[in-house]
Parts: structure tokens; sequence; C-alpha cells
């Protein structure tokens, strides 16, 4: 099974909301490269980095795994949904997504913690220029971000 870190504005969807909800579509991709890792490599089983973005306090803070493989993401044919895509048909989907499952918080693990541990230096989160919202995590990566939450 692999590992992911996938990002999200906890202002839009948190992994408290994902405890909440219990399980959710990890839908509204729309960058390619990260569309095709959920296509092609994502699996039932895999388990996912939560990693809240674009706030005060930024970097991993939870767990989940993955309960359902791509399907179409129905946002791309809804013209009220902000991922609307006008170019996708339900005959030639251009975007999916997956389900997910919440499995539990972790402490906060700091995007400036995981920088500055240079065991996570080849890490493609830390690497300058990345912006992707879905990316594989090592077995090894992910190990020494547990080990930083001290709760394992």
């Amino acid at each position: 099974m692999a590992k992911w870190l996938f990002k999200t504005e906890p202002d839009t969807f948190s992994i408290d909301t994902l405890k909440q909800q219990k399980v959710s579509c990890w839908e509204g991709v729309r960058n390619y490269q990260a569309r095709n890792m959920m296509r092609d490599a994502i699996k039932v089983g895999d388990e996912v980095f939560i990693y809240h973005s674009s706030c005060k306090e930024v970097g991993v803070v939870g767990i989940a795994t993955v309960v359902k493989e791509a399907y179409p993401d129905h946002f791309q044919f809804d013209p009220q949904s902000p991922y609307h895509d006008p170019k996708s048909t339900p005959d030639n989907p251009r975007w999916i997504m997956v389900d997910i499952a919440y499995q539990r918080h972790l402490r906060l693990v700091s995007l400036k913690r995981m920088k500055a541990n240079q065991a996570l230096a080849e890490m493609p989160l830390v690497k300058r220029g990345n912006r992707l919202s879905i990316m594989p995590v090592t077995e090894a990566e992910w190990a020494e971000i547990l080990q930083m939450t001290g709760q394992f």
C-alpha cells in the first residue's frame, strides 16, 4: 500500500470536517499531474496524510485511508460549482476524485519543522516550487513524520 499527502485549506475542508463526516470525497483537484496520480496510482487501503495549507498553522494534521478509488468528480458537471468544467462531459470526464475515511488527528508537524529535517530533504513538499495538492510519500518519510508528532 502506498502513502500520500493531500493538501487542503482548513477554511474549506479540514481534518475536523473529515472526522465529523467519517468518509468524504476528495473533490476539486484541477491539476493534471495530481489527477493522474489519483486515477492511476491511488488505491483502496492507501494511507493519506491530511495537510492544512493557506492557514496560520500549516502542516500535517491527521491521517485518512482511501476507501474508494478514482471515479468522475460530479462537480465538474455542475454549472453552479466552483469546480465546474464546461469542457468536461459525462461521456468524457476530465476530472476524478477518490473517497477517504478519517483515521485520526495528529499533533501538528509544521512545514517549517519538515523543511528543517534532513531526513525529509527529498520530499516534494519541502522542495521549492512544488505546489501539487496531492503527492506521494515514501515509507521512510511517512515514518519520520509520524515520529515528529511525538505520538508513536
